[in-house]
């Protein structure tokens, strides 16, 4: 960085071919012509908290708060892709909601109006959430076709790189099970974005920001090359393609970040991808305030980092929204916390304002001379993939762990110098400081040994044979190229199969998970 920015580094003679007009091609300033000014981002809080009936009275209250979308995190039982029968009860429920069946989902979602408003599901492949929130529809009588939201986390690439919890089939399999997916939703679904590509697990990693938005870009390539040879159109399915970024405290930085990525993406998908719908050229993203740069120290200055990431955010564009709570690095958020999380972002807009213009750094000097450079950048970790062979041998091969690892340490080191200061880490510190929080809040053992006996009553209610037969016909689709594999997760679902136990069924049929350690 420079000291000063001047017309040498940037001037308006180049506003049309690098800046333009929100809407329009290049798309620096944002993907729709009115942005904040026609609709706000939505406010998507995560959430996950204990017992169905615990997840859905949170829900209740954040929505009345001001949130404008759902959110849901599974515990981490669910993530790791198990029912609550098959681990330590001791862990359930302290990091996300306990949901196994059809009727979980139910109660999770019950008196929320889920044709009418978007579902974002924390779902690594092969989607049983998805499976049994359409499993609600059904109940309910609502038309697939009224289901709007996100899977959260399809990114099989990222969790094979930094997210290895979520990483639960193989490789191979991963790559079969989400073209399955996106296929399924686009015909059956059509208002479900099946993909969304994650720059936040790679960057919560160590990698640089723009690391971080060049690996999710090759990611997105790599998704659409894989659906195209599939025999899918291009159009057909890139204006359901999602982003989700990691948002630090690098202000400026983070938003030349996702200025230059909106750029490039567009750029992409035309001249790579031959994309010709303008609906596939949006590079529509969540951002999400960076839980990497919280504090166990002096915790309540996380306030004021998270203010000032989503400012970041806000400047950069995005179309939802999270915003950490100041007591995320101890535990799942108090509900004070949380409401606080809510009201940063409310604040910002409709007292700060700053919803009411639209790319407002847009012609800065600064700005535009680090988007350009940034741009830069990130169009080289994209020629490193390419020279790999793409991202899915990229991350085969280890490449893109090892310069993340890289990228790491060298930032630790600066940490540790005391080149890069953290307040109340290495630099404002309180002497003899005691770090306080409360204990971590674990749900009550009545309600954990009551969800434990619903999933029991609930396994013996259901038809015995009907869920066997759906699993002996997802097993058969896992083993034949003609058959939708995730046709045959919601199958399951449906007759009464249990998560775990959807699972359970593709690891022995395409491989267990195991992602690569780099030493």
């Amino acid at each position: 960085m420079k000291p000063l920015y001047t017309p040498l580094d940037w001037d308006g003679e180049r506003y049309l071919t690098d800046l333009g007009f929100p809407g329009q091609l290049p798309m620096t300033r944002g993907i729709y012509a009115s942005m904040y000014r026609g609709r706000a981002w939505s406010q998507r809080q995560l959430i996950g908290l204990g017992a169905p009936e615990d997840y859905n009275k949170r829900l209740q209250t954040i929505l009345q708060a001001g949130a404008s979308a759902v959110s849901l995190i599974p515990c981490n039982s669910v993530y790791r892709g198990y029912d609550i029968d098959q681990v330590d009860p001791l862990l359930l429920g302290t990091c996300g909601t306990m949901v196994n069946t059809v009727d979980d989902m139910d109660v999770c979602l019950r008196g929320i109006p889920i044709d009418r408003i978007s579902t974002a599901l924390n779902d690594p492949l092969p989607f049983t959430l998805l499976a049994l929130l359409l499993g609600v529809a059904k109940r309910r009588d609502i038309p697939w076709s009224k289901i709007t939201g996100t899977s959260n986390q399809s990114d099989f690439i990222s969790h094979f790189v930094a997210n290895h919890m979520f990483f639960r089939l193989s490789l191979a399999g991963s790559r079969r099970v989400l073209v399955d997916h996106i296929e399924f939703t686009n015909r059956h679904v059509p208002g479900w974005n099946p993909v969304s590509v994650v720059g936040q697990h790679m960057q919560q990693a160590g990698a640089t920001p723009a690391q971080a938005m060049g690996y999710t870009l090759c990611t997105a390539i790599q998704y659409a090359e894989d659906c195209i040879a599939r025999g899918l159109d291009p159009d057909s399915f890139l204006p359901r393609f999602t982003f989700f970024f990691d948002v630090s405290i690098s202000f400026f930085e983070e938003i030349a970040k996702l200025r230059a990525g909106r750029r490039l993406w567009p750029r992409i998908v035309r001249e790579r991808l031959g994309a010709k719908d303008p609906r596939s050229w949006r590079f529509k993203f969540h951002a999400q305030t960076s839980g990497v740069d919280l504090t166990r120290q002096q915790p309540l200055n996380n306030i004021a980092r998270v203010t000032i990431q989503a400012m970041a955010a806000l400047f950069g564009g995005p179309q939802s929204l999270h915003t950490d709570a100041y007591d995320e690095v101890f535990s799942t958020p108090a509900e004070q916390a949380a409401r606080v999380a809510v009201n940063t972002q409310n604040i910002l807009r409709d007292e700060a304002h700053l919803a009411d213009v639209i790319d407002p750094l847009g012609g800065s000097y600064y700005m535009e001379s680090l988007t350009d450079a940034m741009e830069q950048e990130i169009a080289d970790v994209i020629a490193q993939i390419d020279a790999a062979g793409g991202m899915y041998q990229a991350v085969e091969k280890g490449l893109v762990q090892s310069r993340i690892g890289e990228s790491a340490l060298a930032f630790q080191e600066q940490v540790e110098s005391g080149a890069q200061k953290v307040v109340g880490v290495n630099a404002y510190t309180v002497a003899d400081e005691a770090i306080e929080h409360a204990p971590i809040a674990r749900p009550d053992t009545a309600v954990v040994e009551n969800q434990l006996k619903r999933l029991q009553a609930f396994k013996a209610a259901r038809s015995q044979r009907q869920v066997q037969t759906a699993l002996d016909r997802l097993a058969s689709a896992a083993n034949s190229p003609d058959q939708n594999v995730f046709a045959g997760v919601v199958e399951a679902a449906i007759a009464g199969a249990t998560h775990g136990e959807i699972v359970a069924c593709l690891r022995r049929e395409l491989g267990f998970g195991q992602p690569l350690v780099i030493a």
